[in-house]
């Protein structure tokens, strides 16, 4: 009689597929339930929507390179600049501008989106002058 010492050289796939549906499944489940944290932007776009232009003057908020606040075109600090975003809420106003020099620190600018994010308040980007 002869002996068999040859190993056999068959790979078994089921194993394998099931190991890769069950990660599938679990990366399927786990992304739903991840919640992303960002800032609501509306980006600037034609809409049909849009209500007509009111007539009184916005309020612009200016950051200036050195990281320093204006409110319509005096300087202003994050304490008092957060009362008077708070102050629009109140006046049912509905949006303000946001205009940052183009070495102003994205902290600065990401704070003053915040401020209108807590208040509910759109926020409107100008181009960094």
């Amino acid at each position: 009689m002869k002996r068999r010492n040859k190993v056999s050289a068959e790979f078994s796939m089921s194993s394998l597929t099931d190991i890769i549906f069950l990660l599938l499944i679990f990366f399927m489940l786990t992304s739903s339930m991840i919640i992303p944290n960002a800032l609501n932007l509306k980006l600037p776009g034609k809409s049909n929507d849009n209500p007509p232009p009111t007539k009184t003057r916005p309020t612009i908020v200016n950051i200036e390179r050195n990281g320093t606040y204006k409110l319509n075109g005096s300087n202003i600090s994050k304490s008092k600049l957060n009362s008077a975003v708070a102050q629009l809420k109140k006046e049912n106003k509905k949006s303000f501008i946001i205009t940052p020099d183009d070495k102003a620190p994205s902290e600065a600018v990401v704070a003053v989106m915040d401020m209108a994010f807590r208040y509910q308040l759109e926020a409107i980007i100008t181009d960094p002058k």
